[in-house]
């Protein structure tokens, strides 16, 4: 997905000025299989960049979820509640996890660009 920056532990972000918007890739949905539930954090919680924030349960896992970037969540996706599934259906649009207020901007350089994380993928699947 053009656009989106990627974490090493296969987070997406969707950045717009101060407000990412965060999920899992599709790497990361197809590797779980069908998810089933999933643990969300409360709006207004804080987090650091690589602190767990989420809990996705598959029926082969469960996962935990990192934040990629620090700041505080200002929306969650509580229709995932009801429809986990849109986690492996649509990834990079139903299936959105949180919206974060970024408190570091800079913390995106360490993030991977789309070329960048298919390279890391295709050596991480061999």
């Amino acid at each position: 997905m053009k656009g989106l920056l990627f974490s090493n532990s296969h987070e997406w972000v969707k950045i717009d000025h101060d407000i990412a918007t965060v999920g899992i890739s599709d790497y990361a949905q197809s590797q779980l299989g069908d998810v089933v539930f999933i643990e969300l954090p409360q709006e207004g919680s804080s987090f650091d960049k690589n602190s767990q924030f989420a809990t996705i349960e598959s029926t082969k896992t469960a996962s935990e979820v990192y934040m990629p970037l620090s700041g505080e969540v200002i929306k969650v996706n509580s229709e995932l509640t009801n429809n986990p599934q849109w986690i492996n259906n649509d990834p990079y649009d139903k299936g959105w996890i949180v919206k974060l207020k970024i408190k570091n901007i800079s913390e995106t350089e360490s993030l991977m660009k789309d070329d960048a994380y298919k390279d890391f993928v295709e050596k991480e699947a061999h």
